[in-house]
């Protein structure tokens, strides 16, 4: 049985939001769920939103502290490396390393949870860097993106090495045979791009994946590749950009149809349905967390404005990586 620990004191709104998003994909789907945080909040927040005699699969493990958004530099890494650590990230993250759970999901602070997953799980074998991976809508149904803001500064060997993660990934869990994997630049043909894109194409011609060259970054939504490469400086500002071009268009229709009388607001009810599937679409809630590729563990790092319906979602983008095996298919790979 697949067993997924959540730190439910991560998201802004903890442990509510954490808790309501654990019962409901417990009651969805199929596995084993740990819960690491205050265990008197925690009980409180389960009896709160449980069914009457409902007996879920939730083991609770207590955890007296928490790393927040406040928890930088040498104060982070000091919380983020002891061996006696009490805050729950460092003791969701160690019941994956002994074995206990197949996966860690949170939605607390990004870096703390980075730091945590390379000083406590460590890297796999032939991996230099890991590397934040977000999904993004496309044409071709979505599109793995990395780094996103792990490594600002990158190596061409960083770049091969995300590429060979994201390939791996975008396979087994998401099922596409040989996907394409492009590196972002500032135009189609060879020879445009950084310094770091340049040096970095002739050795991802030579990796054992579906390399097609480079990818502009409307290339990306157009459903050119499956799988786009970075450095994270690069990926972190596609990103934002792409969240607020995302948030303005909908919001502009939104205005629109509201400021342009009668007849927009009929045209508007009229395409209701329709822009709910839009909507959907650029719904980062659907998608739930980001995977940490590269540490020897499956890390799954959500938003920590997330919802319930977000973190349920996160719980299950973990659930089907693990059963799926995608971290000994990324062991395999580099060891080629």
């Amino acid at each position: 049985m697949t067993t997924i620990v959540l730190d439910a004191m991560g998201s802004d709104n903890y442990p509510d939001v954490d808790v309501r998003g654990a019962l409901m994909a417990v009651r969805e789907y199929d596995f084993d769920l740990i819960l690491v945080g205050d265990e008197k909040l925690l009980r409180e927040k389960i009896t709160e939103y449980s069914q009457e005699n409902e007996k879920l699969p939730i083991r609770i493990v207590h955890a007296p502290e928490m790393l927040t958004m406040d928890d930088k530099s040498d104060d982070l890494v000091r919380k983020a490396r002891h061996k006696e650590a009490q805050n729950s990230m460092a003791i969701g993250i160690d019941l994956v390393k002994n074995g206990e759970a197949n996966a860690f999901v949170t939605a607390g602070n990004t870096g703390a949870a980075m730091v945590t997953s390379l000083f406590r799980l460590g890297r796999l074998r032939g991996i230099n860097r890991p590397a934040l991976a977000p999904t993004f809508p496309s044409a071709a149904g979505k599109a793995l993106v990395l780094d996103i803001g792990a490594n600002p500064d990158c190596k061409p060997r960083n770049l091969v090495e995300f590429a060979i993660l994201g390939s791996v990934y975008a396979e087994k869990v998401w099922g596409i045979t040989k996907p394409r994997v492009g590196i972002l630049s500032n135009g189609e043909e060879a020879g445009k791009g950084s310094n770091l894109v340049r040096e970095t194409y002739p050795l991802l011609e030579e990796a054992n994946i579906n390399f097609v060259g480079n990818v502009e970054g409307k290339g990306v939504f157009a459903g050119e590749v499956d799988v786009a490469v970075t450095d994270g400086f690069t990926g972190n500002i596609f990103l934002k950009t792409s969240e607020g071009v995302a948030k303005l268009m909908t919001n502009s229709i939104k205005e629109s149809v509201m400021d342009g009388g009668i007849l927009a607001k009929i045209g508007g009810l009229l395409i209701k349905s329709s822009m709910g599937k839009v909507r959907e679409k650029l719904d980062p809630n659907a998608v739930g967390a980001v995977p940490l590729l590269g540490v020897k563990g499956m890390v799954f790092i959500g938003h920590g404005s997330s919802s319930a319906e977000a973190i349920k979602n996160a719980l299950r983008a973990a659930k089907e990586a693990v059963d799926v095996s995608v971290l000994a298919s990324m062991q395999e790979a580099m060891k080629k």
